[in-house]
């Protein structure tokens, strides 16, 4: 009998702590009641930039924000440093209803949407504002609509700016000759390797963070960056050359699962979208900022800038927009901003 107690008591603990779980695991994904009865809810987002970044610093204005604006309803923690894996699966958790966020880009958004990876073609603008007014026009607006609905993908803004891309090399760059036989690492979706190749490079497609070692190495001849990546990835250590081709402006959208989003109070979906899209508009003028002073703090450290013939590039960069039947796309993205 005695036996028989203990027995029934150990189970009794066993169902209870498994309830306890599934009950913390629900209550992270889908929302848990608080004190006041009202349900709340915590978004996970997710990036590959590291906690000096700042766009995180972006993301940190944003998360206070939205919980300022939702009497602590709405809770978003940040996760640097692709702590939560790398965005291909992070999206994919999106998608099936995690609550994670991602920043992402348009050339992985050109997976799902082949028309939005235009926001990531060489010289579609010459400033942030310039392609902030691209993500506010009407045709922008229907691919994130059918990222929605056919992929289940809601996209909270695509205005976060991350500064112009140029090529870092060993040997100055002036025109796009200067880049025949080079190996430079690029993003591999389609969109960058296919505009890298078009202005002379060959592309090269690698994680950032193995572009360090690539260079070093002799493995590649160098890199196409932002200042915000450049520097901090310390790459004034094996490359000499800042080439300012300014050839991407880097937007970058943040993405939920349209499935966790659905589940949101319209209230808070409406105060999560315009928060993100402020937050990312105010960061914008801090990159730009942060950008100057990475590049100064490069030349201390022996780097040499090189002002190429940027019409040169752009004339060569237009074999990218044909490869891609992108050209008319993009005359009909001007005609809506009366270009």
């Amino acid at each position: 009998m005695e036996k028989h107690v203990k027995k029934m008591l150990v189970w009794g603990v066993a169902v209870a702590l498994a309830f306890s779980a599934a009950g913390c695991n629900k209550s992270s994904s889908e929302g848990s009641a608080s004190k006041g009865g009202a349900k709340t809810f915590t978004l996970k987002m997710s990036t590959q930039l590291n906690e000096t970044s700042p766009i995180v610093e972006g993301f940190k204005v944003w998360a206070k924000n939205v919980e300022a604006k939702t009497n602590g309803g709405l809770v978003i923690q940040v996760y640097p440093s692709a702590q939560l894996g790398n965005d291909e699966d992070v999206i994919e958790q999106a998608i099936q209803g995690v609550n994670v966020a991602v920043l992402t880009d348009g050339g992985r958004m050109g997976n799902y949407v082949k028309e939005i990876g235009i926001i990531g073609m060489p010289y579609i603008a010459d400033t942030y504002d310039e392609l902030a007014g691209i993500t506010q026009t009407k045709i922008f607006a229907s691919w994130e609509e059918q990222l929605a609905s056919e992929n289940g993908i809601r996209v909270l803004a695509f205005n976060w700016y991350d500064g112009p891309r140029h090529f870092l090399t060993n040997t100055p760059v002036t025109s796009p000759e200067d880049l025949k036989g080079q190996r430079i690492r690029t993003p591999g979706a389609p969109v960058w390797a296919k505009s890298v190749e078009a202005m002379g490079a060959t592309p090269i497609a690698m994680g950032w963070n193995d572009s360090y070692n690539a260079i070093q190495s002799k493995s590649i001849d160098g890199a196409e960056a932002q200042h915000t990546a450049s520097y901090g990835a310390r790459l004034y250590e094996v490359v000499k050359y800042i080439n300012k081709t300014a050839h991407f402006q880097l937007a970058n959208g943040i993405i939920v699962g349209e499935k966790w989003f659905a589940k949101l109070p319209a209230e808070y979906q409406e105060i999560l979208v315009s928060e993100c899209r402020a937050a990312a508009a105010e960061n914008a003028r801090l990159v730009e900022q942060v950008a100057d002073d990475y590049e100064n703090q490069m030349i201390d450290k022996g780097m040499v800038v090189v002002m190429p013939d940027r019409e040169a590039f752009k004339a060569t960069a237009e074999a990218a927009y044909t490869a891609l039947e992108f050209t008319a796309l993009r005359d009909q993205i001007y005609a809506e901003l009366g270009k």
